[in-house]
């Protein structure tokens, strides 16, 4: 069984990764999520969240990353692998739980690869 951790090769981190992927890649929306989801050349999983101000202060914008970020964490092997996925918060955001975030992120991403 795979570790369920989040290492430091499974995030995008530069701003430069991420304007490769906001401009080549496949958007998906959803109420309160835009998933881009782009093929890498790596082998590994990555994820990286962007959340404005324009959703709200930051306790409310570290809240959804970690809700995020938990959701990869638990369901990453169920992703193929070499792929970069971007999730961007959108404006105006409720206050969302684990529950909610994971439905609607498993509608955009898990149920769309497995097809």
């Amino acid at each position: 069984m795979e570790k369920e951790n989040f290492r430091k090769d499974e995030r995008i981190r530069k701003r430069g990764e991420f304007l490769i992927i906001y401009k080549r890649g496949v958007r998906r929306h959803s109420e309160n999520f835009t998933v881009i989801v782009f093929k890498n050349r790596g082998e590994n999983k990555r994820l990286g969240i962007a959340v404005s101000k324009k959703v709200g202060d930051a306790v409310k914008r570290n809240r959804i990353k970690r809700l995020v970020r938990e959701f990869f964490r638990l369901n990453k092997h169920r992703f193929p692998s070499s792929q970069d996925i971007v999730i961007i918060g959108k404006k105006f955001l409720p206050t969302l739980t684990y529950k909610d975030v994971r439905v609607e992120l498993e509608s955009l991403l898990i149920n769309k690869s497995d097809s």
